[in-house]
């Protein structure tokens, strides 16, 4: 997790080519690891609440997550408002822990079938684009669902689906662990306290204060040694293809739209306004023209 943020931080600064942490092998790595906290969240549940949910310590833990991704949501409103988490990771494993709740006391098989079918509709959804999907649930108020078909920007977006399929997945297989008697086998692999499980205890306070603190040093560093200014083009159509490549859009069809937008705003001497903030290109008119036209190009 903070080797990740190190490097999204890096490429916030310029030290990194724009699309690094959101390309690839680096953003397979990003979804790796919101894959397993979620699976974690989904055994940390069994573990707490099975066969009895205890009702009390549910919802202080709910209260403390849900609290904390109000947190960062506000405080990234103020520091980055065009891409502020309205539903990031901690969101999810709210939200989620909820859904979870239904399938803690079914049988796990019936759990597993549900995560069968929600990684099912995701491929389908891969290969027909759309069938999953609508523009009617776009706005920040729905797209949280998971169906947006364009989702507003945001720094950390991870939808109620697919992803509530890897926490109820942690739920099955510690099910199964549990059925199996396997859980006692697994404890007695670790039975001294070390650092991991230290960290493992206050693994919230961690995810809260790392990224400040990464950010920080980056900054700090950047005084001392500033990262040499990037090409404006090329800055822009990295950006462009990394979102549009993220919408699961074609990656020739994200090239062609991403270089015509590229070439009209230079001509237009609006890639400056546009890269600096000067102008909002989600409203105003010529920069919408533009991707309009560009759009039309592209297909």
């Amino acid at each position: 997790m903070a080797s990740y943020h190190f490097t999204w931080d890096l490429e916030f600064f310029g030290y990194l080519e724009p699309g690094t942490a959101t390309q690839g092998l680096w953003r397979l790595y990003a979804r790796t690891i919101a894959s397993s906290f979620l699976f974690l969240a989904g055994v940390s549940l069994v573990l707490a609440h099975f066969p009895q949910i205890r009702w009390q310590s549910f919802w202080k833990r709910f209260a403390i997550v849900a609290g904390a991704a109000l947190a960062i949501s506000v405080a990234t409103l103020f520091v980055v408002p065009d891409e502020w988490i309205y539903f990031g990771i901690l969101h999810n494993i709210a939200v989620s822990s909820l859904v979870g709740l239904a399938f803690l006391r079914l049988p796990p098989a019936v759990t597993a079938a549900a995560v069968v079918l929600i990684v099912a509709a995701m491929v389908a959804d891969n290969y027909m684009p759309g069938l999953m999907k609508s523009a009617a649930l776009d706005p920040r108020y729905l797209s949280w669902l998971g169906f947006a078909e364009t989702p507003p920007r945001s720094n950390d977006y991870v939808p109620l689906f697919p992803w509530v399929a890897a926490l109820l997945a942690g739920i099955a297989v510690a099910r199964f662990a549990r059925s199996g008697n396997w859980l006692p086998r697994l404890a007695a692999f670790q039975t001294q306290s070390n650092l991991l499980s230290k960290a493992g205890r206050h693994s919230l306070i961690i995810y809260l204060v790392h990224q400040p603190v990464l950010i920080a040093l980056v900054y700090l560093f950047s005084m001392v040694h500033p990262a040499a200014a990037p090409d404006p083009r090329q800055s822009y159509v990295r950006s462009c293809e990394a979102g549009c490549l993220g919408q699961t859009n074609d990656a020739g069809l994200c090239q062609r739209f991403c270089g015509c937008t590229a070439d009209r705003l230079i001509e237009q001497s609006l890639m400056q306004p546009v890269q600096t903030g000067t102008i909002d290109p989600n409203t105003d008119e010529r920069v919408l023209t533009i991707a309009q036209e560009c759009a039309t190009q592209a297909r």
